[in-house]
């Protein structure tokens, strides 16, 4: 008798509204097993965005791999580790998600 195949696992959900208005939400799935475009057997989605606009987001749709949107542009990610991921997503939240969306973000230079 084949063993079922075991399901993706939820491992984290965080979403927060904050005061101005912008939210950031992080999701991970535990897979059942890894593929060619997420070895780690992660997939995630995470994203930060104001008023309907998406600053910053790190995923890894399938047949993409791990890329990362910052204002509009696409680049690939190297994915390390969770814990690094997070820390560098935190950091581009901050460095790109400033309140004035207009603003010069320094990228394509």
């Amino acid at each position: 008798m084949a063993t079922p195949a075991r399901s993706a696992v939820l491992v984290l959900h965080e979403k927060i509204v904050r005061d101005d208005g912008a939210i950031v939400e992080l999701v991970v799935w535990q897979l059942p097993l890894a593929t060619s475009d997420r070895p780690h057997a992660l997939k995630y989605r995470l994203y930060f965005g104001r008023g309907g606009k998406c600053l910053v987001r790190y995923d890894n749709e399938s047949g993409k791999g791990d890329h990362r949107h910052i204002r509009g542009k696409e680049t690939p990610y190297r994915f390390v580790s969770f814990a690094k991921l997070r820390r560098d997503f935190e950091s581009d939240m901050k460095k790109y998600g400033g309140e004035d969306e207009k603003e010069d973000s320094g990228i394509g230079r």
